[in-house]
Order: C-alpha cells, then sequence, then structure tokens
C-alpha cells in the first residue's frame, strides 16, 4: 500500500476532535489532503514532511480543512484542487484521477456534510479519505441548509459500495474496518429518523421540542442546539419524501405527521394529496378513459 503519513493540524475542541487530520499520501512527490487551519507552524510542517508535493486536494471549504491550502501551495508549489475552487484554486470533478508518482487518488463527490465535499480513493489500494463525512469517532453534522440529509445519506451508501480497504477520516482515528462503520452510519442515521417520527407522533413538533426526547442521555444539554440542526436535516429530509409535513409558518420549523390512507387500487400507502399510490398514479394517467366518457378540447 502506499505511504500514509498523518500530521495532527492544533485545532481541537468538540467538533474537530484532537484537531484535523492532514494527510500525506504517497512520497516523492506526495499529494497532501487537507492542510488544515492557516497555522504557520502546522503549515510548515507539512511542507518539511510531504515535499515534493504535486497536488494539495481539499475535501471541502469548511475553516478546519481548507485555509492553509493557499500557504502551502505558496511555500512548496503545488496547485490546490477542489470541487468548487475559489481564487487561485482548481476545479477538481468527480471522478477525475490525481496522480503523482505511485499515487492515483479517485475523486468522489460525496455531497450531504456539505454541498462541495469529496472524498478521495487511492486506486487499487481503496484506501478511503473521509473528510468530514466519516469521522474516526462519532458523526458527522449536517446543518441545513448547507447540509442535507438525504445526499448524505445517498452518499454514505455509495462509499459502502466501493468496499474501502480502510478510512482516513478528517478527525479522529484511521478506520480498519470500514464496512462496519460505513453500515452503522446508515443505521445509526436510520434509528434517528425513527425516533425522531416516533417524537413528532407524540406531539413534539419543533427540532427544539424534539431533541431532549431523542437525546436524552446521549447528548450533553449544551450540545442540544447542534443536535436540533441534525434534527431539523432530518425533518426536512422526511418533508420531501411526504413522512411529514410543515404548519403553520415556514420560519417557525414546526411539522406534523403525514396520516397516510390506502391506495384505493393496491392498497398500499396512498402519496399525500392522492387517493393512489405513486406507482397506481402513474398507471392511471396512463390508462384510456371509459367508454362513453365526452371529449375535452382546449
Amino acid at each position: 500500500m502506499i505511504r500514509v503519513v498523518r500530521l495532527l493540524a492544533p485545532n481541537p475542541g468538540p467538533f474537530t476532535l484532537e484537531g484535523t487530520n492532514t494527510w500525506i499520501v504517497g512520497t516523492g512527490p506526495s499529494v497532501v489532503i487537507d492542510p488544515g487551519p492557516d497555522d504557520p507552524g502546522h503549515i510548515l510542517a507539512v511542507a518539511d514532511e510531504a515535499e515534493p508535493v504535486a497536488a494539495i486536494l481539499l475535501t471541502h471549504h469548511h475553516p478546519d480543512h481548507a485555509p492553509g491550502a493557499r500557504r502551502l501551495a505558496g511555500v512548496i508549489g503545488a496547485p490546490v484542487l477542489a470541487y468548487a475552487p475559489e481564487e487561485h484554486e482548481t476545479r477538481l470533478a468527480p471522478g477525475e484521477v490525481v496522480e503523482a508518482g505511485d499515487v492515483r487518488l479517485l475523486a468522489i463527490h460525496t455531497p450531504g456534510h456539505t454541498p462541495d465535499h469529496l472524498c478521495f480513493m487511492s486506486e487499487p489500494d481503496g484506501q478511503l479519505f473521509t473528510g468530514d463525512t466519516v469521522l474516526g469517532r462519532g458523526t458527522s453534522v449536517i446543518d441545513p441548509p448547507e447540509g442535507d440529509m438525504a445526499a448524505y445519506m445517498r452518499s454514505l451508501e455509495s462509499l459502502r459500495d466501493l468496499e474501502p480497504s480502510v478510512i482516513y477520516p478528517g478527525h479522529g482515528p484511521v478506520v480498519f474496518t470500514p464496512k462496519g462503520k460505513l453500515e452503522h452510519y446508515l443505521r445509526h442515521r436510520a434509528r434517528r429518523e425513527e425516533s425522531i417520527l416516533e417524537a413528532v407522533g407524540r406531539g413534539k413538533r419543533t427540532p427544539e421540542e424534539i431533541v431532549p426526547e431523542v437525546y436524552a442521555g446521549e447528548a450533553a444539554e449544551a450540545m442540544y442546539p447542534v443536535a436540533a440542526r441534525s434534527v431539523l436535516a432530518h425533518l426536512l429530509k422526511l418533508e420531501r419524501e411526504g413522512a411529514v409535513a410543515r404548519t403553520g409558518r415556514h420560519r417557525d420549523e414546526r411539522f406534523v405527521l403525514v396520516q397516510t390512507k390506502a391506495c384505493a387500487r393496491c392498497g398500499r400507502a396512498a402519496a399525500p394529496g392522492s387517493r393512489f399510490c405513486r406507482r397506481c398514479g402513474l398507471a392511471a394517467l396512463q390508462e384510456a378513459p371509459p367508454p362513453g366518457t365526452p371529449a375535452t378540447s382546449e
């Protein structure tokens, strides 16, 4: 397998764990993933360990991952590649492969935590660099409107289907059981969604009302405002799926369960506002009108 070295940025905290993991991949030349904050000491340490460097890759532009890229590029003269490039950066499209010496890194678009998030997978070894999509410990925050829970779930499924050999996360320890980790993340989100639906069914309407029921004994009260953002992300996903609906003013972020009824044709759950499920509704539209039905004209 290719050489991988971690340099830990000096920015520990409740959301960054021990700090941001800056990954140096390969050697002579190497590729640097997520230089982290613009900390001169950290950037010089990365330059010393990584040189020569062919490219600097960003998983996303959050301040704990990306600001150091410009300083590092100035020190080592390497380009900065990102999905949504900012000034002095270059566009890296999903499916592109970054090659440097013995390194081949496939760029994978993984929206959810942010719309611009990329993961990188080494070919053919299957080492997966996940940024904030998968952490070494704990779970990632999905904060609307930047965060999108439906997109995040799809990203997790796509990473699981790639069957990586190891996960190098943006924060926390290396994950040597990637399949189990990704399946745990998917189960965790599914269980959280079920708990949220149950809370709404008991009359809880807003994320702030739901959090104490869903997170009791799991998160400190000081973290409840953050948890409420993830709850909102789930509710927005459920709203798009027709499981919940808004009530009252839009900005109040109040939700109620959508009362399901049986499809008039097959007995499955009907689509919101329809007598039929989506499949039967489409079939009904494609059927010819009964004999004797008068024609209409515009």
